[in-house]
């Protein structure tokens, strides 16, 4: 609905590759009406949806009204809205986790369902990492994705960034510290949808009530008695892959291994 024209590139591309027409199609259009169509007619015998939480409730109820051809439950493969995270002890390599945790968070505008959201970080480390994110954050270059010297781009439409400013701006009235940081200064951002790289300390994870699809890291500070507790929320709020950075594995607890 929002970027036709490179899914009209992409589907160009297998056709020439040899994949039959028949078998690929593109249909653009607004979700609420040819996708709701779609999904509601009889020959669609399987759906494959990523998007919000949300919407995939509403297709999940809207295929239960039917079965399939052969009498079964038609198959719905959805992957929705979560919070990607990434835990970093006392003993991870801060220069390795703040190299990792830019490029997940920041490139592609953060707009891609791997984009790592929250940052949980172990006290004793804390400060110092987010020094140095900080820095790394004021080299991000902003700008026409075209261009080999920009490391960041617009965000979708003018939808998404007002989302995403809704939320900054929720977070600052809750008293959250917030950074927005970027090589352009914010009276020098390019004409378009740009939201500057953003920094945002939290203290829980159950304060973020749902994915923030774009260039926004919330940092959460853990006590290293608390890492059990915070890998349970994680499982239970997030929806979240988990990823742990540390040097010795044998400082984490079995559950953090698995």
């Amino acid at each position: 609905e929002s970027t036709p024209a490179i899914a009209s590139l992409a589907v160009d591309v297998l056709w020439r590759a040899g994949v039959p027409r028949a078998a690929v199609q593109l249909l653009p259009g607004r979700g609420r009406s040819v996708g709701m169509q779609m999904v509601s007619d009889e020959r669609v015998q399987g759906v494959m949806f990523t998007g919000s939480t949300e919407t995939a409730k509403v297709l999940q109820a809207t295929l239960a009204q039917r079965l399939n051809a052969h009498g079964q439950v038609v198959p719905l493969i959805a992957e929705t809205g979560g919070q990607n995270c990434m835990v970093v002890d006392s003993s991870a390599l801060l220069e390795q986790v703040v190299q990792d945790a830019v490029a997940s968070a920041f490139e592609a505008a953060g707009q891609r369902c791997s984009a790592l959201r929250v940052l949980c970080v172990q006290g004793d480390v804390a400060d110092r990492l987010i020094d140095m994110l900080q820095g790394a954050m004021a080299e991000i270059q902003m700008g026409t994705p075209a261009q080999l010297s920009v490391d960041m781009g617009p965000v979708i439409d003018e939808r998404a960034q007002k989302g995403i400013a809704a939320h900054v701006q929720k977070m600052l009235e809750r008293g959250c510290k917030v950074q927005r940081i970027g090589r352009n200064p914010p009276d020098r951002l390019p004409t378009g949808t740009y939201v500057q790289p953003t920094l945002i300390e939290i203290d829980s994870i159950a304060q973020l009530e749902r994915e923030v699809f774009g260039p926004v890291l919330h940092i959460v500070r853990y006590a290293r008695k608390d890492l059990d507790a915070l890998l349970a929320q994680m499982a239970r709020d997030c929806e979240a892959a988990r990823a742990v950075l540390a040097a010795v594995p044998e400082v984490l607890p079995q559950n953090a291994k698995a």
